[in-house]
């Protein structure tokens, strides 16, 4: 089986984060494309959906991770700016519409991107918010 480069494989939030993650705060923002020839930067534009793409930090809560880093990027395809579910400080979420791209990157080592459709507050916090 050939796979092409840029590949996305559908998974679930949870499977990517068992343990959850927050938002990094202040993380939130849009992607631009640079264009060398002119030197102007425009919103990025993903290039399956033609929708503009956000990206955002977050903190991967897994315990096992130890010392490694567990900052990664996630980005979303949205057509306006998501808005995170509560405004606080390192809030839980999860994202909805998750795919992975694996790539090689500059080092020579197998890297991933990340990427969503959008992002909510997990479904146990949404509950306790109701209550």
């Amino acid at each position: 089986m050939a796979l092409r480069g840029g590949t996305r494989f559908a998974v679930r939030c949870e499977d990517v984060f068992p343990a959850g993650c927050a938002l990094v705060p202040e993380s939130l923002g849009e992607v631009e494309d640079y264009d060398e020839k002119t030197g102007r930067r425009s919103p990025a534009k993903d290039k399956l959906t033609g929708q503009r793409v956000w990206q955002v930090r977050v903190m991967d809560l897994d315990p096992e991770l130890g010392k490694r880093s567990r900052e990664t990027t996630v980005k979303i395809s949205a057509d306006y700016q998501p808005v995170p579910p509560t405004g606080g400080l390192f809030e839980a979420v999860e994202f909805d519409g998750m795919t992975v791209t694996p790539y090689v990157g500059n080092n020579g080592r197998m890297a991933y991107s990340l990427r969503a459709t959008g992002m909510r507050a997990p479904a146990g916090v949404a509950t306790k918010a109701a209550q």
